[in-house]
Order: C-alpha cells, then structure tokens, then sequence
C-alpha cells in the first residue's frame, strides 16, 4: 500500500526509542509536549520530588537552590519534556543541547555564561561529553563560576568570573559511563520509569485532541499495548495510525482500525517488532532457548552488538522475555509462550 513509503524514508524502525528527526520536528510542529506537570502523565515520583523541591526553592527565593538533576534511563521516556516544563514551573527559559554538538571548550563556556539567573540548561547524552569541556562545568556546577584562559605559553593566565545561577539537568542511557566527580554534582539522580499501557492511553488521547484527530479509549489502549511501556514511540504509533485512517477516508480511530494499521506495520499485540522475534526465535531454535552470548547472537541477526544492547534487550528484558546472566541471554517461559 501507498501508506507505507509516508514512514519507510524517515524510520526504518518504527518501535525504536530512539528519536528520529521527523519526531522532533512533528513535536515541535503539533506542539505534543505537556506544558505543565499537572499535564505531564507518568513519572508520578519524579513529579513529586520536583514540586517539593520547587515550593522550598520559591520560599527560599533563590531557584537555583532547587539543584542539579540528572535523569537517566531508556530513550523516549520524556527527560526533555522535563526540562521544558521545569523551566515553565520556575517561569525561565530551557536551552536544550546536546552532548555530541559541545566538542569544543568555548561551546559549553557560550552556553553557561549567556543563562539568565534560574534559566533551565539541558544536555541530552551528557555521558558523550569530552573530558575537557566536562572539567570546565566542574566550578560551574559546584559555585556557579567559569575558568576563562587568556594568552598562550608561559604568559597564560587564568581568570575565574561569576556566572548567573542556572539550574543543569542532564539526560543519559548510560549511568555508568558518567564520572564520579560529574555525577556527584548533581543534587537529583533519578531513574526514568517505563509507562504502564493506562498511562500511555491517557498521552495518545492527549496528543490526539491536540491533532484533532478522534480516537475512541478502546484504540488508544491497543496502540498503547504495542508502544513498548515508551511515550515517544505511542505518539508515533498514533501518528501511523492516523495517517492510515485518513488514508482510508475514516473519520474516527476505532480499535479495528488501530489493530489493521499496527499490523501491517508487523507491530504485533505485544509490541513486538520482526526483528523482537527473530531474536527470541534465533535463542529458541539454535541455542535451545539459551544462553547465548551476544555476539553470536549479533552474527546470526546481522545486528550491531550495540544495537541489540541498546534497542532490543531493555524491552525484551523488561517485558520478562529474556534474562541476561553471566552466561548469556536465556528465554523466560513467558517468552515461549508468545513465540
């Protein structure tokens, strides 16, 4: 069907966590970020802390107080979406970056000292960052100051200047490979938590009515069953689901209609992808359901080793499909059974 070239060019993945630029730019478009924590659904223990440690900031009247925090967990589980509404909260602005693009010291050193006092700087992938620019935040985070070098050889000095109070929050997938001394800067350290299918329902509904788009409650929850506990991939499910509708000249998403478009896309009712089962088939048919390590597992599939790691285990594991040991991957009796 004609359907399918709309997504073929752009995703190669439909149920990959990981952003695409069609994403960003369809958020940013159709603006399907909630604008207040009232509206942010999920992450209902984040929320909590957050408030508290605003209303203490405001009273103390000094936002920067509220500290640094550092979000970590998969893909696509809303830590930008929680700085844009931090910054709404406190009412100063986010800068959003990211880890890659800040390869030279006067990129970070631009960033910190052109924030107003309590503005919002977000760093994405912040366990990319090089060492160098790393140490150059070190004062920054700590006393709010910034090392500017003048000259060059032995005439070189060193000048320490105050920066404005800013509030760091910074996203990684990678916990481990952010260094201690980095790490210890941040007040807040908290672990993104995957979506029950309920609270995924509740964002497709929301992101629905904001794309005027009808959709009844029994489809908004087939779809979220298949997004794989992550709101980026449930909005962009919707957003195959509604092109399909209107491809189809329907007015209304029902559940039929989610379930026929999902499938041909071979997302099945378990979120699970073709690739999810040649993984689970490959353990269950040559290694006798395991264990297997991950690279033979990584030959047979003609999969990255850091692919499988990084896109297809989190939810195999998390699902309760597959047990990563000392030894190997090894299938879950659940996983059998859907397989």
């Amino acid at each position: 069907m004609a359907i399918l070239s709309s997504f073929d060019n752009t995703e190669k993945r439909m149920i990959q966590s990981a952003p695409t630029e069609a994403d960003k730019d369809y958020e940013q478009i159709n603006n399907l970020r909630p604008n207040s924590f009232d509206a942010y659904i999920g992450q209902s223990r984040l929320k909590e802390i957050l408030k508290i440690s605003i209303n203490a900031a405001r009273n103390r009247n000094d936002l920067a107080s509220l500290g640094h925090i550092l979000l970590y967990g998969p893909p696509g589980l809303g830590k930008t979406s929680c700085a844009y509404l931090l910054a709404n909260e406190l009412g100063t602005k986010a800068h959003i970056f990211s880890a890659p693009a800040l390869e030279r010291p006067k990129d970070i050193l631009g960033i910190l000292m052109s924030a107003s006092e309590g503005d919002v700087i977000f760093i994405d992938e912040i366990h990319r960052l090089n060492k160098i620019t790393e140490e150059l935040m070190y004062p920054a985070l700590e006393d709010y100051q910034v090392d500017l070098t003048s000259g060059k050889g032995s005439s070189s000095r060193v000048m320490r200047l105050n920066i404005n109070k800013f509030i760091m929050v910074a996203a990684t997938t990678k916990l481990g490979y952010i260094s201690a001394p980095l790490r210890d800067r941040f007040l807040h350290v908290h672990r993104m938590e995957y979506y029950s299918a309920e609270e995924l329902a509740l964002i497709i509904q929301a992101s629905a009515r904001k794309l005027n788009t009808q959709i009844e409650a029994a489809a908004a929850l087939a779809i979220a069953r298949r997004a794989r506990a992550t709101p980026r991939i449930a909005n962009r499910l919707l957003r195959l689901v509604r092109d399909f509708a209107e491809h189809l000249g329907k007015t209304t998403i029902d559940e039929a209609l989610s379930d026929q478009a999902l499938n041909l896309y071979k997302i099945d009712q378990y979120g699970l992808d073709a690739m999810d089962r040649k993984i689970l088939e490959i353990i269950r048919d040559k290694y006798a359901g395991g264990p297997v390590g991950l690279e033979p597992l990584a030959s047979i599939t003609g999969e990255d080793k850091s692919t499988i790691e990084d896109y297809y285990e989190p939810f195999l594991i998390q699902s309760g499909y597959l047990i990563r040991g000392q030894r190997g991957r090894m299938l879950t009796d659940k996983a059998k059974d859907v397989i």
